[in-house]
């Protein structure tokens, strides 16, 4: 676990910083887990652009993911460690009893030789996967489902983890990354520990070109625009909106920077305890 700064001998590594990979055991993937990526340059099915900068980049192939470690009972022993170019953290090649191979999410630390368990009955131990009503208060989780059986949607960036603070009836409070307090389901399943490779959030891309190898394209301030091009746009030298002092906004008008986002009419609020930006008055 390291990261490696490079010396600056060209200005291209005058900031550049790499994950050192220690963690690592294999350089290839394993082949029946792969599929193909098709790009669309943030492109929909019409071909019209809905997501901006995107575009280019390396090419990746996709490693089939079990989020819902579905074989309960069912011992698996972890094979190798390995990077995944479409997530911040590893992940681990894990091999059953009758030969059948999956990846997992890794989490921080495990080993290769380790032996890892799904079910209710599993120990607690980083990386075994249980239901949330059997794990006790305090523990730290990772890859957790929101519908029972539909897999894990919730913590699995690098570094992260949530905790379990309480119960309540048939649902646990789960303590998000963000400070949100969220009502789960008992039965939703959940791997025990954080995810792997904390030092990602550490890096320094370095240089421009690096963010063009991960397919994200240069985006151009609106304030350096034209006021046809921008509703930021113009005005003698750097303004805000085009000589006042309004509210920044979208190329498309409405405003950006602290305008609420979630729907009220969200039947999923009702399992919101706390809010993430309400951490002190507890809303």
């Amino acid at each position: 676990m390291g990261i490696r700064k490079l010396k600056p001998i060209t200005p291209g590594t005058r900031h550049y910083s790499v994950n050192k990979y220690e963690e690592l055991t294999a350089d290839k993937p394993y082949k029946p887990l792969l599929k193909p990526i098709k790009k669309n340059g943030g492109r929909n099915n019409t071909g019209k652009i809905t997501s901006r900068h995107r575009g280019g980049g390396h090419k990746r192939r996709y490693r089939i993911i079990d989020w819902k470690r579905n074989r309960f009972g069912d011992k698996a022993t972890v094979e190798t460690i390995e990077y995944d170019p479409n997530r911040s953290s590893f992940i681990a090649l894990v091999s059953y009893k009758d030969g059948e191979k999956r990846y997992i999410l890794c989490p921080f630390g495990l080993q290769v030789g380790t032996v890892l368990e799904q079910g209710p009955d599993s120990e607690l131990n980083p990386g075994n996967a249980l239901p949330l009503e059997k794990i006790p208060t305090g523990f730290s989780v990772h890859n957790i489902e929101m519908k029972p059986g539909k897999g894990g949607q919730l913590v699995r960036s690098a570094g992260q983890s949530a905790q379990v603070v309480g119960f309540d009836k048939k649902y646990a409070q789960i303590k998000l990354p963000s400070g949100e307090i969220r009502l789960i389901l008992k039965t939703c399943y959940a791997t025990l520990g954080r995810v792997s490779n904390p030092e990602h959030e550490n890096i320094i891309q370095g240089k421009a070109g690096r963010n063009r190898w991960r397919g994200i394209k240069p985006q151009t301030r609106g304030m350096a625009m034209n006021p046809v091009d921008h509703p930021m746009g113009g005005g003698e030298g750097r303004s805000k909106s085009g000589g006042g002092r309004l509210h920044p906004r979208s190329p498309w008008g409405k405003n950006a920077k602290g305008a609420k986002t979630r729907k009220l009419k969200n039947s999923s609020n009702k399992m919101i305890i706390r809010r993430r930006k309400n951490k002190k008055q507890g809303k």
